[in-house]
């Protein structure tokens, strides 16, 4: 079959899309993030972070509050890498991401699982995430792997490591995981060095994941987290999970600043930890159902968000990384 060229001058959608957001409104929303780092700061609650804040320009007051200045947060921007390759353990099972490439992952981390056998409602164990990691390697749809369910038939400080040995031996995708702090980073991080051969420089096969504590707070684990990869030369996706009407304001705008605010710190910390550190834009945030204070998913508040969430990342000319529902 030809394949025939676009003539000179067609006008080409780029691709279905949901632009929920002007330019000028955009602007307007950076513009008050920039306010809200600059002068209601964030909560920091590594003093290592906070030293490196306070080496680069930040104010840092004795509380853990850490008032960063628009310069250093835009700086962090533009040293972020605008694209990745998220490698597999084999060259044909890597994945860019950037731009307006999308490619689609599980949902995780279940924690609860219908046994297939004695229908049995029962907690996770290591041997299901295996079972599960063997069935998303399989589907095509399935771009990247994260870790479906929890190893939770072991210590809960240990579980992470577990769950990416489950993982690391059944795939051959780019893999995500939350790894619970920096510790677990290193360790994960020795161990997808001896999957690929002991050279990550250019083939990193795991990814993490850390989600601030909405609003603005970057908690111990979660600094650990993003400056251990960084270190690491991992990326890291800073998801944040602000819940409108809950844990931050109700309205599609404030919900966006407060979300902003929080990736953009996490961001920022990767850049100072290392310059050029690989970091995703993440979102889980969503609303809450204000009569039954839970979490809403398939919604259309949660489309909203989802659909301004990505457009804040090609703001940003940075990889995002959001969830459905």
């Amino acid at each position: 079959m030809t394949t025939r060229a676009f003539p000179a001058g067609f006008l080409s959608s780029g691709g279905l899309s949901l632009n929920t957001l002007t330019r000028d409104e955009l602007d307007a929303i950076h513009q008050a993030t920039l306010e809200v780092l600059n002068e209601a700061g964030v909560f920091v609650q590594m003093s290592e972070a906070r030293r490196l804040f306070a080496a680069a320009g930040a104010r840092v007051y004795d509380d853990g509050l850490v008032k960063i200045p628009p310069r250093m947060v835009e700086e962090a921007i533009r040293t972020a890498p605008s694209s990745l390759t998220l490698a597999g353990r084999v060259p044909a099972r890597d994945i860019v991401i950037g731009g307006g490439r999308v490619t689609f992952t599980n949902f995780g981390e279940g924690i609860r699982i219908v046994d297939p056998h004695s229908a049995e409602l029962r907690s996770t164990t290591k041997h299901d995430l295996i079972v599960l990691t063997r069935l998303l390697d399989y589907l095509d749809v399935i771009g990247v792997v994260e870790r479906a369910v929890g190893s939770q038939d072991y210590p809960a400080p240990m579980q992470a490591i577990h769950n990416y040995e489950a993982m690391v031996n059944n795939t051959t995708k780019h893999c995500f995981l939350g790894p619970e702090n920096g510790a677990n980073v290193e360790t994960i991080l020795r161990m997808a060095a001896l999957a690929m051969g002991g050279d990550l420089a250019d083939r990193c096969p795991v990814s993490f994941i850390t989600c601030p504590v909405s609003p603005l707070r970057l908690v111990e684990d979660s600094c650990e987290i993003i400056m251990a990869s960084a270190r690491g030369g991992a990326a890291v996706c800073v998801l944040s999970m602000a819940m409108a009407g809950g844990s931050s304001p109700v309205h599609l705008a404030g919900t966006l600043v407060n979300h902003n605010a929080e990736i953009l710190a996490g961001l920022t910390l990767a850049q100072l930890t290392r310059p050029g550190a690989k970091v995703i834009y993440g979102s889980s945030s969503t609303a809450m159902n204000l009569k039954a204070a839970t979490a809403v998913v398939g919604t259309p508040e949660l489309g909203l968000i989802n659909a301004a969430v990505a457009a804040l990342a090609r703001y940003y000319l940075l990889p995002s990384w959001v969830a459905g529902g």
